[in-house]
């Protein structure tokens, strides 16, 4: 059994607030304290600092929220485990990016679970950031990520490379061209991901890298979801930077135009994250033998 304190602890974080931590759980407020208490009594730590109305772990608490975090999904994967195993049942987590959610992979892992009897996938969207934490604290089986993975403590495997490309309505000016300039892109409505997206920062770092600001050029939307993007770019509204991946059912159907960008070689990994105790390698493989065929399908 996992300890209550625990849930407690991260009530607490995710509530910012013993009280409302306390309504949650079903506890009274002293009740909560005195967990918190007992934690750092057993830990020989302060875990939390209140500054102001704010409630601020302190760097060995942020250790203990980890863990307990960890904690807490490895019971919940083995008790699930156990009751899946007993019905023989195959049931895996797959956290995506919002671009792997675009692009073939949501696809993928539909037709492999639909002709694998016995198998249950559940598909978490989530920044890229948050999906590292979520391998390593075993909340995902497994990930699709775009770009180099920084961390050596998680498994990754090659699925595909991808690059970024400029996508306009097929009744753009830039439509009959086979490639643009940058000067050309600057006079262009541009509607971009937002921020905290890998495209958007792989994007941005190609123009500084070439001395380039995005201050130059009109960006007129920052949109975070790419179906609206897409929607936005056939009704003539702008032009977009888009991984080329989540513009295969566009382009196979003829809805949509995508240009590379003269001196921009937008290119990035699509890696597939998973922990050193990740037993079903033959999944993996099953799952890059079906991306292969459907990526296939699209550019045939």
């Amino acid at each position: 059994m996992i300890d209550p304190k625990l849930y407690t602890l991260l009530a607490v974080v995710e509530f910012n607030s013993y009280t409302r931590a306390a309504e949650h759980l079903s506890l009274t407020q002293p009740a909560v304290t005195q967990h918190i208490k007992q934690l750092e009594r057993e830990l020989n730590i302060k875990i939390f600092n209140r500054i102001g109305n704010e409630i601020k772990p302190t760097n060995e608490g942020n250790i203990v929220i980890k863990y307990a975090r960890r904690i807490i999904a490895l019971y919940e994967s083995m008790t699930q485990g156990i009751f899946d195993e007993q019905r023989h049942i195959r049931r895996l987590t797959v956290g995506v990016t919002h671009t792997a959610e675009s692009n073939a992979v949501a696809e993928v892992l539909g037709k492999y679970s639909a002709k694998t009897p016995g198998t249950s996938i559940t598909i978490i969207t989530d920044t890229l950031n948050n999906l590292y934490d979520m391998v390593k604290n075993y909340e995902v089986d497994l990930a699709v990520v775009e770009g180099n993975v920084p961390d050596n403590s998680i498994n990754s495997i090659l699925l595909d490379t991808d690059s970024l490309v400029l996508v306009v309505s097929n009744n753009h000016p830039l439509a009959k061209k086979s490639m643009v300039t940058i000067n050309e892109l600057k006079k262009q409505p541009l509607i971009l991901r937002r921020p905290s997206s890998g495209t958007r920062n792989l994007f941005t770092a190609h123009l500084e890298s070439n001395n380039i600001s995005l201050d130059d050029f009109n960006v007129i939307l920052e949109v975070d979801n790419i179906a609206t993007i897409k929607d936005l770019i056939r009704r003539d509204i702008g032009v977009s930077i888009l991984a080329r991946s989540v513009c295969l059912d566009e382009l196979k159907k003829g809805k949509i135009t995508v240009l590379p960008i003269e001196n921009l070689g937008m290119i990035r990994e699509i890696n597939i994250l998973y922990n050193n105790d990740f037993k079903h390698i033959d999944i993996l493989q099953n799952i890059m033998k079906e991306y292969n065929k459907v990526v296939k399908f699209y550019t045939s």
